[in-house]
């Protein structure tokens, strides 16, 4: 360091005042009791001739040595020096730009790091997952990547932020966004029938009636193809039990909140009518029984080990089934809706799918997202685990997900994945920095297209946060606050996935914005999450949420 010099010089000068009288206190306590006692003057004697004798040296060698260049930023466009004969002048530093951290970044987030870690230690242990992979940014930055336990349990590989791993359903996300880039150019249509790209993929009817299955209904899950339990029966009762229930809970909200609205006797009449429906409701859902349905991972359909050359051949799978609800009227989410929709990315792109998906992959700098194949060497790919009936750790049987790779048959990192949150923050967000900021590059997806992904859908579920609603594959939860100095729902978009062996979650908050608060910053903002972990059946988007709001709280005020 160049100020090497002066912080010598000050260390081998005669020590004064405070530091001196240190000195003085630590020669008395080290003089044993058969010594005789030395004055003050003997010891600022040999102190001061010490100090002289080592400054005289220091100085001498300095002399000879070259300063060392100050701690400054690289130009990429200067030449590189070997050496620079004289040290430049200390130079203020320049006002960090907003979308790079200050050298107290890491600082700043430590608190939110170690609770993150924290949380994800104990999910860990509760699930007894072998591994786990989290990844953060915060405002387009990388600040925390981390793995916890095994990648591999045999090998004793543990996780590290490079591993790979099933990202399961949300390659629906990824999918989404070659549907979107077809449609921005105006080379798919939305709401024309499938067979208008597909006509391998028969005319459907409902109760005898002719219907039209579209690619948005299919983008969310509205097409009423099935998923993978092949019970119509099953399926439909599932959903009637869930639509009484839900109804009741309704009911009981209301009640209470008419109850605290009126708090007087003036209703009683009334309210004896509400507690009688309430009661036979009540008495409904008992005896309406919800029927055992398979869980996903009790279908066999999932275990598949067959190849599928391509997403036209996997049609054959579900395509002459009867379609579960008229399309449009009932939410039944679907993988098999999105094997279809890999067909129409074909057939309107001139590409194979994964053609295609590569192309856009590249163009987000995903360089290690792929789809899952069992061949190829893909470096860091964990192996995935599932629990026996004996409560043992076992391997998951092998499958092949070529039959659904648009829907759950990519692996990924968090890396990768918090890019691609990024890229889609930033093309929600740079619409409102325009004004601000005409320099800005466009988004990978236009404003528009971003906002009308993460626009809720009428009729949808969100299966992983009940508070919010399924969109254009992502499900999305709107701001919401009911009372004051109470709880404030955030907005947030997020996607989980349950694959054989794997569990995952991404998730976006965007921060919130207006046409004041984007002066002097640039999109994104907001915090992306990314989990993935080597076991099955672990629900992620919770702990994704409460990361994210954790690094929230540590956010400075100004970029």
């Amino acid at each position: 360091m160049y100020r090497l010099p002066l912080t010598v010089t000050a260390r081998a000068a005669p020590p004064r005042g405070w530091a001196w009288g240190c000195g003085r206190r630590g020669a008395h306590h080290r003089a044993g009791p058969g010594l005789p006692r030395l004055g003050p003057g003997w010891a600022g004697g040999l102190g001061l001739g010490l100090g002289l004798a080592l400054g005289a040296k220091l100085a001498g060698a300095l002399r000879g040595a070259a300063p060392a260049p100050p701690p400054a930023a690289p130009d990429p466009e200067a030449p590189p020096q070997a050496e620079l004969p004289r040290p430049p002048r200390e130079q203020p530093l320049a006002p960090a730009s907003p979308q790079t951290p200050s050298a107290s970044t890491p600082g700043r987030y430590a608190r939110a790091i170690d609770s993150s870690r924290d949380l994800l230690h104990r999910i860990k242990d509760e699930v007894g997952a072998p591994g786990i992979v989290v990844g953060v940014s915060v405002d387009g930055k990388e600040i925390w990547s981390e793995g916890l336990g095994y990648a591999d349990v045999e090998n004793r590989v543990p996780c590290k932020p490079e591993t790979v791993m099933r990202i399961a359903s949300i390659s629906k996300s990824l999918t989404m966004v070659a549907i979107a880039k077809l449609w921005e150019t105006g080379k798919l249509d939305l709401d024309i029938p499938v067979q208008h790209y597909v006509p391998e993929f028969p005319e459907k009817e409902y109760e005898g009636e002719k219907v039209s299955v579209t690619t948005r209904l299919l983008i969310s899950h509205l097409s009423g193809i099935r998923h993978y339990e092949k019970d119509m029966k099953k399926v439909k009762e599932e959903k009637a039990y869930k639509a009484l229930k839900m109804m009741k809970e309704m009911m009981d909200s209301d009640q209470e909140k008419e109850l605290k609205d009126k708090g007087d006797k003036n209703n009683e009449k009334k309210d004896f009518a509400k507690a009688k429906i309430e009661q036979d409701n009540e008495a409904k859902g008992r005896n309406a029984k919800p029927v055992k349905k398979k869980n996903d991972f009790e279908q066999g359909e999932l275990y598949l080990k067959e190849k599928f050359e391509n997403s036209i051949e996997s049609l054959r799978l579900f395509k002459n089934d009867p379609l579960f609800f008229k399309p449009g009227s009932q939410f039944l989410y679907s993988t098999f809706g999105y094997t279809l929709l890999a067909a129409i990315i074909e057939r309107a792109s001139g590409y194979k799918f994964l053609e295609y998906m590569q192309k856009i992959f590249h163009d987000l700098d995903m360089l290690t997202t792929v789809q899952e194949e069992h061949e190829p060497v893909i470096y860091n790919r964990a192996r995935f685990y599932v629990y026996n009936k004996k409560r043992h750790l076992v391997n998951t049987p092998y499958v092949d997900n070529s039959y659904k790779w648009a829907g759950g048959g990519f692996l990924s990192t968090v890396g990768d994945l918090v890019k691609f949150g990024n890229a889609m923050l930033y093309g929600y967000q740079v619409g409102l920095f325009k004004n601000s900021n005409e320099n800005l590059l466009p988004g990978y997806l236009k404003p528009e297209t971003m906002v009308t992904i993460w626009t809720p859908v009428p009729n949808t579920e969100m299966s992983w946060d009940r508070e919010g609603k399924y969109a254009m594959a992502w499900g999305v939860v709107e701001k919401k606050q009911t009372y004051g100095s109470c709880r404030k729902q955030r907005h947030y978009a997020s996607h989980t996935g349950g694959a054989v062996g794997a569990s995952s979650v991404l998730l976006v908050l965007p921060e919130e914005l207006d046409a004041e608060s984007v002066r002097n910053k640039v999109p994104p903002r907001g915090i992306v999450v990314s989990i993935i972990c080597n076991m099955q059946s672990v629900g992620l988007n919770s702990t994704a949420l409460k990361i994210a709001l954790e690094f929230d709280k540590d956010r400075p005020d100004m970029p």
